[in-house]
């Protein structure tokens, strides 16, 4: 399998040639990574302080911004760097929106952007949990957010200002993970779905298809058979580049770095090129019935 699709997408907002959009979306949908080596995130030396003071909240693994309020959580900035810290996230926000419509005008109508991300620390000697360690090769499920069929894209960029790189593990094929776990997934119980909604544990109702995807991630995790013997490969990105994945498909783990901006979307199913490759479509198949 060919695990990254590089796309020569040079800094600005230049037209993109239809063939390259079609061919990235393409990629895209077939589980591949799309690494654009040349389209980093600018950022001028007005936001050293974010690099060289502790801006985390204790206990916090990233901060995060919200576009739809406005708001940032998890940092423990001062005035100042709050300010910086705010400008940057929004400023990336941006960037990544026009990125995606730019290479991925098919998913122009279709999409929703929701969380910004900044992870200052190192990620090679940061102790976690194993349900939280995304040291571990996982696909990506929201516990308290169900997208209910619907597509997780992440767009990323390595700004570490030292050049330090970014290492991947890149996992086997969506569909491989899902016929090695799926046998061990029982259905839930019975009106969890409604219970999870009236407790305000969810956002919105748990479908099958979101049960499916939460134990997958579990099971992906806590195998160390699996993460130690699964297909897979290493992949470094450099500083100043960007990436960006279906991270519901693509099986990944974070294994070093340090300084990573990250936006979150999420996509309509129905704008896809090609629905097929989708894991709601791939687990309807193996399962033999609707999901959502």
């Amino acid at each position: 399998m060919n695990y990254i699709e590089v796309v020569d997408l040079p800094p600005g907002q230049s037209p993109v040639v239809a063939e390259t959009c079609y061919r990235s979306a393409e990629a895209l949908e077939a589980g591949q990574i799309l690494f654009l080596p040349r389209h980093g995130f600018p950022l001028s030396g007005s936001y050293q302080p974010l690099f060289s003071s502790p801006i985390l909240h204790r206990g916090s693994k990233t901060v995060s911004y919200s576009p739809s309020t406005g708001k940032l959580y998890g940092t423990a900035s001062t005035r100042q760097s709050l300010s910086l810290l705010e400008e940057m996230m929004k400023r990336f926000a941006i960037f990544a929106q026009k990125t995606v419509t730019r290479l991925l005008p098919i998913y122009r109508t279709g999409l929703v952007r929701a969380r910004t991300s900044f992870r200052p620390i190192e990620i090679e000697t940061r102790p976690m949990p194993w349900r939280k360690d995304d040291k571990r090769l996982h696909i990506d499920a929201f516990p308290s957010s169900p997208i209910q069929g619907n597509r997780i894209l992440r767009l990323f960029c390595n700004i570490n200002p030292a050049g330090q790189t970014h290492l991947w593990r890149i996992g086997e094929p969506f569909e491989q993970t899902a016929r090695r776990f799926l046998p061990s997934i029982k259905p839930p119980f019975p009106f969890s779905s409604a219970a999870l909604m009236l407790t305000s544990t969810t956002k919105s109702r748990r479908t099958f298809y979101d049960h499916i995807m939460l134990c997958l991630q579990d099971r992906m995790k806590r195998d160390q058979r699996y993460q130690e013997e699964a297909e897979q490969v290493k992949v470094e990105f450099p500083a100043g580049s960007t990436w960006l994945a279906f991270t519901d498909q693509v099986s990944h783990a974070a294994m070093r770095g340090q300084y990573q901006l990250e936006q979150t979307f999420l996509l309509d199913i129905n704008r896809l090129h090609d629905q097929s490759t989708a894991p709601l479509i791939v687990l309807e198949r193996l399962k033999g019935r609707k999901l959502v």
